[in-house]
């Protein structure tokens, strides 16, 4: 969960694996760890799925009113302004993308925080960014709120507070000729070349796993990683990498739609949260408006339209633990 910068970068071919650096228990290192691999860098990550220009059209948020006493709760500068302004990861169906033929964003993420500030009566001005560049313009006052699919840690909540709004699991696919059935420990990717996203709590689970790998006499894990989610899914087709991680959500979707690509199974799910700055007065109010959207029944149809029922959480709260 890990893994959109505001300009698209070239699509990214075949780029050569390198060996994964130890993981910083800093906060430094928390900041650049703080995307998932499901962001990308706002082009369509699935290419030739022409489902992705109608996937998403269906509207289940436009119904959301204000609630006045949910309203009540914001800090006043921001009830005054009536404007919430997020910074959003944007990279790979379900959970936020591109359309084919442009236009705004759709995905789990995009419906939840309108929804929630629907809740709130603000009206969204949505910036899409990197996760660095969400965590930096979210300290430095640009966004109030960040959506990128990201993974609730230890390392992260140091830099941020955590909204819980959905879970997400740790992944794997390959091509259908691959001899691979199922992942339930790293250590069956010794010797392997994996593909994941730039900055991930994956890649640095990879770097560990790697090291077990050398330190038991094996061959180390070859990890390659990429900015932009249409790339892991190129370097899968044309032989670069053998296996892919990333999130659950991304590759069952994307298992069902593109040909010879074949989702594995998860080994974990982690809790995913709404971010806003350390310490900001703004938690408070989109924890509840989160749990008013699960009481309400708007929180399931959101979850329902994306084919994400089991993503789903009973309350919200603010930094929850990491496993869901």
């Amino acid at each position: 969960m890990p893994n959109t910068p505001a300009v698209d970068r070239p699509f990214l071919r075949g780029r050569r694996a390198r060996r994964p650096r130890p993981v910083q228990a800093a906060v430094a290192a928390a900041l650049l760890a703080l995307v998932l691999a499901a962001c990308g860098s706002g082009k369509p990550a699935v290419p030739e799925d022409g489902k992705l220009a109608e996937l998403g059209r269906e509207d289940v948020v436009s119904g959301v009113r204000k609630d006045d006493a949910l309203a009540a709760e914001l800090p006043a500068e921001l009830r005054g302004s009536g404007v919430l302004r997020i910074g959003s990861g944007v990279g790979a169906p379900p959970t936020a993308f591109t359309p084919e033929g442009g236009g705004p964003p759709r995905g789990l993420d995009i419906d939840i925080s309108e929804a929630v500030a629907r809740l709130l009566g603000l009206t969204v001005d949505r910036t899409h960014v990197s996760g660095a560049s969400l965590i930096t313009g979210l300290n430095a006052g640009r966004y109030e709120l960040g959506t990128a699919d990201l993974g609730v840690t230890e390392e992260r909540e140091q830099a941020v507070d955590f909204v819980l709004y959905t879970t997400d699991g740790t992944g794997f696919a390959v091509r259908d000729d691959s001899k691979l059935t199922r992942v339930t420990d790293l250590q069956q990717l010794c010797g392997l070349r994996v593909g994941t996203g730039v900055g991930t709590t994956y890649e640095s689970d990879l770097a560990k796993a790697s090291g077990q790998c050398e330190a038991d006499g094996r061959k180390p894990i070859s990890v390659s990683t990429y900015s932009d989610a249409a790339a892991h899914f190129l370097a899968l087709r044309q032989g670069h990498v053998d296996v892919l991680m990333t999130t659950s959500s991304a590759l069952r979707y994307a298992a069902s739609q593109q040909p010879n690509l074949r989702y594995l199974n998860e080994i974990e799910r982690k809790n995913v949260g709404l971010v806003v700055k350390k310490g900001s007065p703004l938690a408070g109010p989109v924890k509840d408006a989160v749990n008013r959207l699960i009481q309400d029944g708007t929180y399931a149809r959101i979850l329902g339209k994306w084919g994400l029922e089991s993503a789903g959480v009973r309350e919200s709260m603010v930094n929850p633990p990491s496993k869901g």
